[in-house]
């Protein structure tokens, strides 16, 4: 038999190519890594920015407004160009624009401050706190000046506390009032065979109308008209002083829908100074400072600057709470990582007292319930608890606030909204149009109880014991109310009924101690725990930019997320306490 002996030369030639090919490939990872690695740590270590000589702080009024801005995430670049990925709103933190103001007002080489541009997307309460903070500013004698090619409504209301307000020769001024608008989805719902079978306590608790009505209840339309009209009042009292134009006449410029109107009106109306173009702005800064060579601070580049912030043992947590209330998921007031946070606010031997800075339309009931036992639990310890108020403190927002020892809110909170509801999705209608039958059998009378209020709809029997599940749950709240407040739960009822009310309105009935802002709320946590020297600690942390990025490569899509949330939802019925959000504008 004869043997032939096989060469290996081609073989090994392909194992040593296959094998330089691995080293490349480890190699370019490696650098990738080392690369990315630089990048990162480049855009962490910026380092603060620095306030030279004749510094303009430069206020651009565009993007956001949430109550913390959150840190700039290196990420971005990567996430914003993967499939699906969308754009990013830029936000703009309350907290840092009113630190800002305060360090521009207290330091001399700060000259004034440039309000640019118009469209920044802001609350009423919020824009009031911004305005304040100016109005403070130009109390050191600093000057404020104004420039956009268009002035939203609540922009100009900021504005118009500027020395100069400048107006692009081509701008318009938005000014018509302001309304209040909702969504009603009953007649959709009919047409797909859904009804929302809704269970509540409040005659003004109106989140839920859009689901059972085609228009405003007569309670929801007059609680609407006293908050829009207290808004209103609050904006041309505030502009009429600042630009010498009476009320009466800012009213009649609105009703001519400013908008709209030729720009030379606005010079004659004295809503502006003058009409000029962007390239003048520069020639009027340098006037301004005296010198043709000053430099332009940013938001973002102001609250970089390293703050002298007193160092001392004793603490004021000052924790944040933004956002829709549920219960384990979800981007605003998560009641899981709320606990947790106030746990560790709780267990800190060095705060002596807590700001709790909320601003919330509500949410889940049971999530509500949880917090307001975490705050009492801080105060058990001997910690006062101030509230401060956002734009929005209401229902359950309201009901995480109850328990303070103290509570402020802004004129134009809207808060209260003390009221409970439930939904109940029933499909019978859809069912019956495509032809789908269910039946089963139970061992109970009301062991089918879960699927058949959403299969066919709750019948007398099953309405009657949910109906008594909110009732009990609204017994709960007023009786938080009460207990937090110090009144009887009758009058907390005779106030609740889930109506909204302006903070200057709440003043009057009692659910709020005082008006004022965030620094109001921690020079009373200081008096409160009776602390001359303090430092001031922020919860939650911020989220680390890369925990986040990893994160965003999870395996599970933001729509299974939701898929996920929604199944939740339908496997019990939710007890919500919310508030009714409008779009004002």
């Amino acid at each position: 038999m004869a043997i032939r002996i096989k060469s290996n030369e081609g073989g090994s030639r392909k194992n040593r190519g296959c094998l330089w090919t691995i080293i490349v490939c480890a190699v370019l990872y490696f650098a990738s890594c080392v690369g990315i690695a630089m990048m990162v740590g480049s855009a962490f270590s910026g380092g603060s920015a620095k306030i030279a000589d004749n510094t303009v702080y430069r206020i651009d009024m565009k993007g956001m407004v949430v109550e913390q801005a959150k840190e700039a995430n290196p990420f971005d670049a990567f996430t914003g160009a993967m499939p699906m990925g969308r754009g990013k709103v830029e936000t703009v933190g309350l907290n840092d624009l009113l630190s800002n103001i305060k360090l521009a007002k207290e330091d001399e080489r700060v000259k004034g401050i440039y309000l640019k541009g118009g469209e920044l997307s802001v609350a009423p309460a919020s824009a009031k706190a911004i305005r304040d903070a100016l109005l403070d500013f130009k109390e050191s004698g600093k000057w404020i000046i104004a420039y956009s090619d268009s002035y939203g409504q609540m922009n100009y209301y900021i504005a118009s506390v500027a020395d100069k307000i400048y107006l692009d020769q081509v701008g318009a001024i938005s000014w018509h009032g302001l309304s209040a608008t909702k969504g009603y989805y009953k007649r959709v719902l009919d047409k797909i065979g859904v009804e929302m079978q809704v269970l509540k306590v409040g005659t003004f608790k109106s989140a839920v109308e859009p689901y059972f009505r085609t228009s405003m209840s007569d309670a929801d339309r007059k609680q609407t008209e006293v908050y829009l009209y207290g808004l209103w009042d609050n904006m041309t009292a505030s502009v009429s002083e600042s630009r010498k134009i009476s009320v009466a006449k800012l009213n009649e410029y609105a009703d001519e829908y400013m908008d709209v109107q030729p720009v030379e009106k606005y010079v004659e109306y004295s809503m502006v100074d003058s009409l000029i173009y962007r390239q003048e702005v520069d020639t009027i800064l340098k006037n301004l400072v005296g010198t043709e060579d000053y430099t332009v601070l940013t938001t973002s580049k102001m609250a970089s600057i390293d703050r002298k912030n007193a160092k001392a043992k004793s603490k004021i947590a000052v924790v944040y709470a933004e956002g829709e209330i549920t219960d384990e998921t979800g981007d605003g007031i998560v009641g899981t990582k709320m606990l947790k946070t106030l746990a560790e606010v709780q267990k800190s031997e060095d705060v002596k007292a807590m700001v709790f800075r909320v601003n919330s339309p509500g949410g889940s009931a049971n999530a509500s319930e949880q917090i307001n036992h975490a705050v009492q639990l801080i105060q058990a310890k001997g910690i006062p608890v101030v509230v401060s108020m956002g734009d929005y403190a209401a229902s359950g927002g309201y009901y995480i606030s109850a328990e303070a020892d103290y509570i402020y809110a802004e004129p134009t909170t809207l808060t209260g909204s003390i009221g409970i509801f439930g939904l109940i999705p029933s499909v019978k209608g859809l069912r019956e149009k495509i032809g789908y039958d269910i039946d089963g059998v139970g061992t109970n009378k009301f062991s089918d109880m879960e699927s058949n209020m959403m299969m066919k709809g709750m019948n007398p029997a099953e309405r009657a014991k949910m109906q008594a599940m909110i009732e009990r749950g609204y017994d709960l709240f007023t009786r938080r109310c009460a207990e937090g407040r110090h009144l009887s739960q009758d009058s907390i009822k005779a106030i609740g009924e889930g109506r909204v009310w302006l903070g200057q309105d709440a003043l009057r009935l009692g659910l709020v101690d005082e008006l004022g802002n965030i620094d109001n709320a921690i020079a009373k946590a200081a008096e409160l725990a009776e602390l001359d020297k303090y430092e001031l600690v922020y919860y939650p942390k911020p989220v680390d930019p890369l925990e986040e990025f990893l994160k965003m490569l999870d395996n599970s899509s933001e729509e299974e997320k939701m898929i996920a949330r929604l199944r939740e939802m339908v496997k019990e019925p939710r007890i919500l306490m919310l508030a009714p959000v409008v779009t004002i504008e």
